[in-house]
């Protein structure tokens, strides 16, 4: 049986040792030096899926999908502001309409 993957992975590893991934993640979560091993594996597939996203080796559809669960996002947030203040709030105000006390503060 052969052992490479393109990227390493937990299912890799459970396929190497011919265990199911709920045992893999009981192990993980039993023994502190199982799960160092891991966060290797995981750490190096975050690496890998970097590098060959960038060089263009792997398909970007997929290295963006499998980064989001290394924490990766392309969520963008913007805080519009302008220096003039022409994006400030603006108030309405009705003609013969009385505001409440409560609605002036």
């Amino acid at each position: 049986m052969s052992h490479s993957e393109v990227i390493p992975s937990i299912e890799g590893l459970a396929t190497c040792l011919r265990v199911a991934r709920s045992s893999v993640y009981k192990w993980r979560d039993e023994s502190p030096e199982f799960s160092d091993i891991l966060e290797d594996i995981l750490a190096i597939q975050a690496k890998n899926l970097v590098n060959s996203g960038l060089t263009g080796d792997f398909n970007s559809t997929i290295t963006k999908l499998i980064l989001t669960k290394h924490g990766y996002s392309d969520k963008i947030e913007q805080d519009v502001t302008s220096s003039d203040d022409s994006l400030r709030p603006t108030h309405i105000i009705l003609e013969g309409v009385v505001p409440k006390a409560e609605d002036t503060e």
